[in-house]
């Protein structure tokens, strides 16, 4: 996550990708999918955050930071729309 929080977005998708691959507990990779959920809104990209949120909640349904990001998300959008 250090590389996350320098903002060193390209480190730190690679090292949740090998985090994934490693990881067998469902519970465990929710948080992943989170993170990598994260970086992706950081970057503007937020449909692949949107997918990396939904693919969180479907390993761990009461995950409510994804429900929040989701909505965040989706007001954003909403907004830049009009």
């Amino acid at each position: 996550m250090s590389a996350q929080s320098e903002g060193n977005y390209a480190e730190a998708l690679q090292n949740y990708y090998e985090a994934m691959r490693l990881e067998i507990d469902s519970y465990d990779r929710s948080f992943i999918l989170y993170n990598i959920g994260l970086i992706h809104t950081s970057n503007g990209e937020h449909t692949k955050a949107l997918e990396y949120y939904f693919r969180a909640l479907e390993r761990n349904p009461i995950l409510p930071q994804a429900f929040n990001n989701m909505a965040v998300i989706c007001h954003y959008v909403r907004l830049s729309r009009l």
